[in-house]
């Protein structure tokens, strides 16, 4: 089974993500991980993608579709992946579709956390005291979102055309989050 996850940046995806995979045994791909994985080893494409993200931009769908690309094709991760804020645009998606293709893959269910800006604005400080994020930053944090929410609706449509989106309140507590996330999943 491979699933996509997606929100805005500071929905809980990767709170989310951590809870499935344990329950679900799949492997967590999170793009904002892998990311900041180029960017700790400071190569220099962590150092592109350090000054891309501090100015508050999205990283390009090439550099993310490359370091995706590694994984499904590993036959460890074959149908056991969770996409963690991956896609974000339409160009993203189709990629994805195509990558899963070649490697005789699938989608099974996308799950669309919905959470409001203000939510959102509350997580940032929240978070800003227990973990250090260059990108938790209030003014960084609302142009992330708008330009997140401004390529989303492509892909919303995307998995809706494929019967594939569900929508989950992402305003209520991780556990009930949790919850309705795995009746979602179970009842594939």
């Amino acid at each position: 089974m491979n699933i996509v996850i997606f929100g805005p940046p500071g929905a809980g995806k990767g709170t989310q993500s951590n809870l499935i995979v344990e329950k679900f045994k799949l492997h967590q791909l999170s793009t904002g991980e892998l990311l900041r994985k180029e960017i700790r080893d400071k190569t220099n494409l962590g150092n592109q993608i350090s000054s891309i993200i501090n100015s508050g931009n999205l990283v390009s769908d090439e550099i993310v579709g490359n370091l995706i690309e590694k994984y499904i094709s590993n036959k460890i991760y074959k149908s056991r992946l969770i996409f963690d804020g991956y896609p974000r645009n339409l160009v993203q998606a189709t990629n994805l579709d195509f990558l899963l293709n070649k490697y005789d893959q699938k989608i099974d269910i996308a799950l669309k956390l919905s959470v409001s800006l203000e939510t959102i604005k509350k997580r940032i400080l929240e978070r800003k005291s227990l973990e250090k994020r260059a990108d938790d930053k209030e003014d960084i944090a609302i142009k992330r979102y708008t330009t997140y929410e401004k390529n989303i609706k492509p892909v919303i449509d995307f998995y809706k055309k494929s019967n594939l989106l569900k929508v989950v309140n992402g305003e209520t507590t991780i556990s009930q989050i949790s919850s309705e996330i795995s009746g979602l999943i179970e009842s594939i």
